[in-house]
C-alpha cells in the first residue's frame, strides 16, 4: 500500500507570485515522497482561521509569507531558539495534537547566500537592512552573528525601526531610523526586506547609498526583487541578487 500524500502549503497575502509549490513538487518528483502542496492566499485579517482550518483538515505543515510572519509566530505553541529571537516565523510544523511548532529559516539561509554562494565576508562590514516586519526579524540575529562594523535599520515608520533596534541580540552597533534618516556614510551591503517590489517599486532611496564594491540584496525572488535590483544596479552595485537562494 502506498503512502498517503501529506499535505502543506504557503499562506501569504499576495501569494501567487510564490515559487513553493514548483519547488516542492519537484522535491517530491526527486525523492519519491508523495506529498500535496499548494499557495494559500489568507485574508490579511484571517491568517489564524485559514490556518486552524489547514491544520483541522490534516495539513502537516506550512511555510508562511508576508505579512503573517509575527502573527504565525504568536500562533505557536513552541519555538526554536532562532524563531524565539527572531520574533517571527517562516515555517510550521503541525501536529496531530493541534500543537504548532514555529522556525525560522530566513536568516540563516540569507547569511549561506552571501557568504558561501556570493563569497562575501560579513565581518567589519557597514550594513543596510530595509524593513522592519516578519522578513527583518528574521535575518536581523544571523546578520549581527557575522559580527559587521555596523547595521542600521531603515523603515518606512521609524518607530517600528527603532523598536526592532531596540530589541536586536547579537554583537555590533545597530541602529535604526526612517527612510529618510539614513546614515551618511556608504554601506558595503544592502538588503530589502520590504515588500515594496511586489507593487512594481523599489523603497524610496537617495543616491549615494552604496560603497564603492556594494552587494544588494532583495529577499523576494522573481519579478517582485527586480525594482529594487535595478535601482542598485543603477547605483552602481557590485553585486546585486535575489533570494532565490
Amino acid at each position: 500500500m502506498s503512502e498517503p500524500a501529506g499535505r502543506y502549503a504557503v499562506f501569504g497575502n499576495p501569494i501567487a507570485h510564490s515559487r513553493s509549490p514548483w519547488i516542492h513538487r519537484r522535491f517530491a518528483e526527486q525523492t519519491g515522497r508523495p506529498l500535496h502542496y499548494e499557495a494559500i492566499l489568507a485574508p490579511r485579517e484571517g491568517f489564524a482561521a485559514a490556518l486552524d482550518a489547514f491544520q483541522a483538515a490534516g495539513g502537516r505543515g506550512a511555510n508562511v509569507t508576508l505579512p503573517f510572519k509575527e502573527e504565525a509566530w504568536r500562533l505557536c505553541d513552541e519555538r526554536t531558539a532562532r524563531a524565539e529571537r527572531a520574533g517571527a516565523v517562516n515555517t510550521l510544523v503541525l501536529r496531530e495534537d493541534g500543537s504548532r511548532l514555529g522556525d525560522n529559516t530566513d536568516g540563516v539561509g540569507l547569511v549561506r547566500d552571501l557568504t558561501v554562494n556570493l563569497g562575501l565576508a560579513l565581518a567589519g562590514r557597514r550594513i543596510l537592512l530595509l524593513g522592519a516586519g516578519g522578513a527583518a526579524r528574521g535575518v536581523l540575529a544571523p546578520l549581527l552573528g557575522e559580527r559587521p562594523a555596523a547595521l542600521h535599520i531603515a523603515n518606512r515608520t521609524a518607530a517600528k525601526a527603532l523598536r526592532l533596534a531596540a530589541e536586536a541580540h547579537g554583537p555590533g552597533p545597530v541602529s535604526g531610523g526612517g527612510l529618510d534618516q539614513l546614515p551618511g556614510a556608504p554601506f558595503d551591503l544592502l538588503v530589502n526586506a520590504t515588500s515594496a517590489g511586489i507593487g512594481g517599486t523599489p523603497p524610496a532611496l537617495p543616491d549615494g547609498l552604496l560603497g564603492p564594491d556594494a552587494v544588494c540584496y532583495d529577499l523576494a525572488y522573481g519579478a517582485a526583487a527586480q525594482p529594487f535590483l535595478r535601482w542598485a544596479r543603477g547605483q552602481g552595485a557590485r553585486v546585486t541578487s535575489d533570494g532565490t537562494g
